[in-house]
Parts: C-alpha cells; sequence; structure tokens
C-alpha cells in the first residue's frame, strides 16, 4: 500500500514527495546505523546524545541499538533527590515508628512547608533534568517525559512527595502497560487532587476528571457523550487523598453503587470498570497509536499508520515494549520524511544541548531557561498540556534559546569539559568538525561558509584569523552559529 507524501521543507531539510510505500516502510532497518541516523535515534528516543554515544551508536545495527534502549533499571534503584529527603517524609511513607510519630507532631506553619516545598519542586526539576542528560535509560526518561505532557497535573509545593510519586509512577510504566498506567493514575494522588477526584462522592459528583480521562487521555474529543462522562463520575466516586500522609483510600459509603451505563454498556460499574471498558474501545487503540506516532516519527501521520499501529497496541494488548521496539527499528523511523521532522521541546533543546557538548551536569540556572521557553517542568499550562510542535517557536521563545545557549557557552562549566577545545586550529577543518558533531552535516552549504567565515575572520576587522589566542572566544561563537540554526531547532 502506498501512502502520498507531500514535500515538507522545514529548517532546510526537504522531504521528499510522492507515495510512501507502507509495507516497506515498516520492514526492520537494515545496516549499520552510521553518526547521522545514530544521532536521530538518541534524539527521538532520548534527549541527544554525546559524541562519544553517537559513534557507539554508529556502529550498531538498528535492532541492536534498539535493543539496547529498551533495557531500563529497576525503579527502586531510582533515589530521589536529597532536598526532598531533607525535607520529611510523608508520615505513611516513614518507616521507623518513633519517626512516624514525630513527624505526625510536626506542625510546620502553612507558609514555611509552602516555602520549602517550592525549594524541594526545584530540586527535583533539576534532579529529573540531570536524569534526562546522565541516564543509562534515555527511553525510559523520554517516556516519563511524555506521560507527564500526556497525563498532566499540576505541582503542589504544599506536598512535592506527591509530585515525586507521580514521576516515579511514571517512570515504573514507561516502557510498561498503557491500561494498567490509566488505572493506577486515576488513583494516584497528584491526579486525585489536580482534577478534583478527591471531592468526587455519590451525593455530588464531580465531573471534571471523569471528562478529561476520555477527552485528553484516552480517546479523544467527540468519541463520548456527556452522559458517558456523567455515569463516568458516578463510577469513580469514594477515592481520599489523605494530605497529610500523602495516602489514597477508598471509602464505601462516599461511592455511588448504582447501575451505570457508560459507552453502550451497562452494569454496577467502578473506576477500575471504567478504564476496562474504555480500553476495549478500538478509538482508544487508535488514540494512543496516533500520540505515539507524533512523539517519534513526524506529526499527522497517515491514517493507515495509525490503524496499523493500533492494531499492534491490541495485539500486544497494550504494552508499549513491542510497539516502541517496532517504531524505532523501523525504515519509516529512519526515512527521510521523519528525519528532523518534529520541533525540539524545550526540554529537549537543554538536555540535548548539554550532551552535544560534551557537558557532563545540568546547573541550577537550566531550570529558569526553560520556563522562559515555555516549558516549566511539573507545571504545565492546563489540563491538555503543552501544545508543543511549532508552538515551541515564537519571537519570544527563540530568544530564550539564544540567551540560553549563549550563558552556556561561556560559562566555566563548558570551559571544564567540552570537546571544543580539542578542535583543530584550521578554520576549515574546525567548521567540518562542528557542522558534523552538532548538527550530523546538517548544514546548508551557505551555513558551513559562514561558519568558516567566522572562524577565519573573513570579513570581518575586529576578528583576527583563529590562532592560539582567540582560539576559546571563537570556537564558542561558532558553536552558538551551529546551535543557533534552524536545523538544531528540530529532532
Amino acid at each position: 500500500m502506498a501512502l502520498q507524501q507531500t514535500p515538507v521543507d522545514v529548517g532546510g531539510i526537504v522531504r521528499p514527495a510522492g507515495p510512501l510505500d507502507l509495507a516497506t516502510a515498516l520492514q526492520p532497518h537494515v545496516g549499520r546505523l552510521g553518526e547521522r541516523s545514530a544521532a536521530h535515534l538518541l534524539r527521538r528516543a532520548g534527549f541527544g546524545g554525546t559524541p562519544d554515544q553517537v559513534r557507539r551508536y554508529a556502529a550498531m545495527t538498528a535492532g541492536d541499538a534498539v535493543e539496547s534502549l529498551l533495557t531500563v533499571p529497576p525503579v527502586s534503584s531510582i533515589t530521589p533527590p536529597q532536598e526532598l529527603e531533607d525535607l520529611g517524609r510523608p508520615v505513611s511513607m516513614a518507616t521507623d515508628p518513633l519517626q512516624r510519630s514525630m513527624l505526625g507532631q510536626a506542625m510546620t506553619p502553612r507558609r514555611e512547608r509552602a516555602r520549602e516545598g517550592r525549594d524541594a519542586i526545584f530540586a527535583l526539576q533539576l534532579w529529573w533534568l540531570n536524569r534526562m542528560l546522565s541516564t543509562p535509560a534515555p527511553l525510559q526518561e523520554k517516556m516519563t517525559l511524555y506521560f507527564h505532557g500526556h497525563f498532566t497535573s499540576r505541582a503542589t509545593p504544599l506536598y512535592p512527595w506527591i509530585t515525586y510519586n507521580q514521576n516515579a509512577l511514571f517512570r515504573r510504566y514507561a516502557l510498561g502497560n498503557l491500561r494498567d498506567l490509566a488505572l493506577e493514575l486515576s488513583k494516584d494522588a497528584a491526579m486525585l487532587i489536580y482534577l478534583n477526584g478527591a471531592q468526587n462522592v455519590a451525593a455530588h459528583p464531580n465531573e471534571n476528571y471523569a471528562r478529561e480521562l476520555m477527552e485528553l487521555f484516552t480517546l479523544g474529543v467527540d468519541n463520548y457523550s456527556e452522559e458517558d462522562v456523567r455515569e463516568s463520575a458516578r463510577a469513580w466516586t469514594g477515592w481520599r487523598v489523605d494530605r497529610r500522609t500523602d495516602t489514597v483510600t477508598f471509602d464505601a459509603p462516599l461511592h455511588d453503587s448504582g447501575v451505570k451505563t457508560f459507552l453502550g454498556r451497562t452494569g454496577n460499574f467502578t473506576g477500575d470498570d471504567i478504564i476496562g471498558i474504555i480500553f476495549a474501545e478500538p478509538q482508544c487503540a487508535k488514540f494512543f497509536a496516533a500520540s505515539l506516532l507524533n512523539l517519534f516519527v513526524y506529526n499527522d501521520p497517515e491514517p493507515q499508520l495509525v490503524d496499523h499501529f493500533a492494531a499492534l497496541l491490541r495485539r500486544h494488548d497494550f504494552e508499549l515494549t513491542p510497539i516502541l521496539g517496532t517504531i524505532l527499528a523501523s525504515n519509516l523511523f529512519y526515512s527521510p520524511r521523519a528525519y528532523r521532522a518534529l520541533v525540539k521541546s524545550p526540554v529537549e533543546f537543554v538536555v540535548g544541548t548539554y550532551a552535544a557538548l560534551g557537558v557532563e551536569a545540568i546547573d541550577s540556572v537550566a531550570p529558569d531557561a526553560l520556563t522562559q521557553m515555555g516549558q516549566r517542568l511539573f507545571f504545565p499550562p492546563n489540563v491538555a498540556g503543552w501544545p508543543g510542535a511549532k508552538n515551541w517557536l515564537t519571537s519570544g521563545t527563540m530568544i530564550a534559546r539564544q540567551n540560553f545557549l549563549t550563558r552556556l557557552l561561556n560559562s566555566q562549566t563548558l570551559t571544564d569539559s567540552s570537546w571544543l577545545q580539542r578542535l583543530p586550529l584550521a578554520s576549515s577543518a574546525a567548521a567540518r568538525r562542528l557542522a558534523q558533531t552538532i548538527l550530523q552535516g546538517d548544514a546548508a552549504p551557505e551555513g558551513l561558509f559562514e561558519l568558516e567565515g567566522y572562524l577565519s575572520g573573513t570579513g570581518t576587522a575586529a576578528l583576527a584569523p583563529l590562532s592560539v589566542e582567540n582560539y576559546d572566544q571563537r570556537v564558542r561563537g561558532a558553536a552558538y552559529l551551529a546551535m543557533a540554526t534552524p536545523a538544531y531547532q528540530l529532532n
């Protein structure tokens, strides 16, 4: 079957017109990846690789590379940031009886708890960014970020452990079962607080979560009725959150135990039943198939592609590992149509820049830089999450990206660790190395000419030719020019 493609020119990269052979596109990619495809894989299945990582993956086949990315450490091996531990665990999470007693008696003033909580959330943001940069399992963190933007809720500084626990939940299911995640998330403290599930009782059903569960999380608009929202809300009644202990409990007297009719089925449904019915709907598999293709391949995937991966999701009972493995190892993933076809989110841009430069740790200015770019972790703008795609690129956010590059490229952190210090003195060789390492050769001829001209000082009286004396300053400026190109803004 052939899918008609339209030519696209984004950032100087032209996509081919003409039909896409679906059968060929879905076959596994064969042969060694090479640096260009390896860098593409590491950007999409993570946040970009260091030069050494790109070279290592370049020698692999797509199958071996994807198998490596699908290997993740147990979540139990991951510990929260020390600042959160210092704040003290909720009573229910303390293991020592005396500690539980002391925590239960502690009555820190609300204003002070809010300040401490804000500090803990900031520490959690920085901790997570450094996990994205240094994790041995980048796909695990990429999916954690995806879930954070898909199943949205916002941090509550008074209860920072609730935010951490939801982040850990997303990580636990990063390569797991979508239906099981939706079921656990429905009873997650952060979600119950954010979408008023904790106030949903039989006498006064609250419809917020029931609506967003279908509209934004699992089915999409126009795939349910208002009656379905009301009946689902009744099924979810009775869940409560103890904010002192961060525990979630089911209060049976507050649950509506009457018969309900939902998506054409009738019974004495609970929330668990609602999840089962939703995931039995063919539209649910299509919804997630389209979402995953938008994340990993390109925006607005063809209906035939969506149908194919929806069928694959149903065949694997919504297990993510075989689906992601199939996408990331396919010819489709490495096709010209997919290459640099997505706009980098601010998180991808920032973490990827540290990786590309070989900087080993993300410093404390990064969370604020991300806020200026429009993506403050744990604080999505609304329940629909960040709009993404071309919405990431505005005049204001582009200035924020440029400011971030300027600061990082002039920091002591870069001086201490980056491969930029080892570039050759010859301007043409340095320009080619920069274009290859930062852009994998995706610099238009005029862009490469501009890099060479900047490094050589051509036509600029204030800049002498590249020499030992001005080497560091000039190389940093050339790296900035490479990272400010349209191609670098794309995944």
